[in-house]
């Protein structure tokens, strides 16, 4: 029934009838709507599917063929092309709206030639490399839009390629990422060259055409909140509203415990034990299970959200999320929009951004409190000293202290 006349005020109703994608319309929208995604959502949802049925007719493509290959194939073909109407055309809508469509496929395909790759690479990230889950997932979609955008569905053959071929797809990439992402992009094409050489293949050449992006944020010092700032942060968060309550106690486990996105992502309800008034953190770079103190201030906020804003759900995530898809813990996307917002509240946006600035500023305060490095390093787990080392350039006051006098100065 909703369906029904959902569809009846739908404006593309009959272009999307009518195309290739008629026959799991139902399910799609149903499957939104039992998730409880809002009806303007599922409206752009809906144009996204409507635009690629159009596409697929446009190439004689047929409901069988629709996999992830051919949805990449759709998304840079809209990126090299001005006309998308009249349906406008967004990368990460589209991307979001079909990935969705996968799951309601009346077929389950045969894997292709990119995605059996993809799952070696994947296979080597994770048992050979020991890559974090969603750095291995990152890494596999960007090299899974590149091998789409040189081979399709076909085998990947890396000899033929050429610096000139990585360089006109970087480029294109460019449109799209900032410096850093496409720094990361690279990095990602890097290490699947190092697995490709692995399987006793030369890509020194290839790995060589790949761009160095400067790191720039190494020339200067971290940037940390001050004391005034750390207070106009927190109290940017509505504690009377059910989602402001959640995100003010992933802030706190953010700025006290300087934990990342995706170990706030992975804490669940087993993660606190208050009796012994510890959290323990299981998914972490270095796959290692770590305790750490709860700070009282912490555990409040969690305790607090946990009573009287957290949504019922059956998933055990500590932090979930509260709007469509329910049921589901929240992403670190959606952890670092919610802070980003918060810069925005209290005046910081120009400074700050995303949640590493508040790991910093944890490492920051403890090196001026006295923290030794190796405790700096133990609380936010880095594997090497070299990592937290680089706080101590902050602290001006101590380096003035031990520096040296400059022969022929009066000092």
């Amino acid at each position: 029934m909703f369906t029904n006349d959902y569809l009846a005020n739908f404006i593309h109703r009959d272009l999307l009838i009518g195309g290739p994608l008629n026959s799991i319309v139902t399910p799609y929208i149903e499957a939104l709507h039992a998730q409880r995604y809002a009806k303007h959502t599922i409206d752009g949802y809906l144009c996204s599917v409507t635009h690629f049925g159009c596409w697929m007719k446009t190439k004689g493509a047929e409901l069988s063929s629709v996999d992830l290959a051919l949805i990449e194939q759709f998304l840079q073909d809209q990126l090299s092309s001005a006309d998308s109407a009249p349906f406008g055309f967004s990368i990460h809508t589209d991307r979001a709206a079909l990935r969705h469509l996968l799951h309601f496929l009346p077929h389950h395909p045969p894997k292709n030639s990119i995605e059996v790759e993809l799952e070696r690479f994947s296979d080597y990230l994770t048992n050979i490399c020991g890559i974090a889950p969603q750095t291995c997932a990152d890494r596999c979609r960007h090299v899974g839009q590149f091998l789409v955008s040189q081979f399709g569905n076909e085998i990947p053959v890396i000899l033929p390629l050429t610096g000139a071929q990585i360089e006109d797809f970087l480029t294109t990439q460019s449109r799209l990422w900032r410096p850093a992402s496409l720094r990361t992009f690279s990095s990602s094409l890097r290490s699947y060259f190092r697995f490709r050489t692995f399987q006793g293949e030369p890509t020194t050449a290839l790995s060589a055409a790949l761009p160095r992006i400067p790191v720039w944020k190494q020339a200067t010092l971290p940037k940390v909140l001050s004391d005034t700032q750390v207070a106009a942060f927190l109290n940017a968060f509505d504690c009377a509203d059910p989602v402001g309550m959640r995100d003010y106690a992933i802030a706190r486990c953010l700025l006290d415990l300087g934990l990342r996105g995706h170990e706030v992502t992975y804490l669940t309800l087993d993660s606190v034990n208050w009796r012994s008034a510890t959290l323990t953190i299981g998914s972490n770079k270095s796959k290692r299970v770590q305790q750490l103190p709860l700070p009282v201030s912490t555990g409040q906020a969690i305790a607090h959200y946990l009573l009287k804003a957290r949504p019922q759900t059956s998933n055990r995530a500590l932090f979930v999320r509260h709007r469509a898809p329910f049921d589901q813990p929240l992403s670190v996307p959606a952890i670092r929009n919610a802070m980003n917002r918060a810069f925005v509240r209290s005046d910081l946006r120009e400074l700050f951004c995303n949640t590493h600035a508040l790991r910093h500023t944890t490492a920051t305060r403890l090196q001026r409190s006295g923290a030794s490095i190796k405790e700096i390093a133990d609380l936010l787990r880095h594997q090497s000293l070299d990592t937290a080392s680089t706080y101590a350039r902050v602290d001006l006051d101590s380096l003035r202290a031990v520096a040296l006098p400059w022969p022929g100065s009066l000092s």
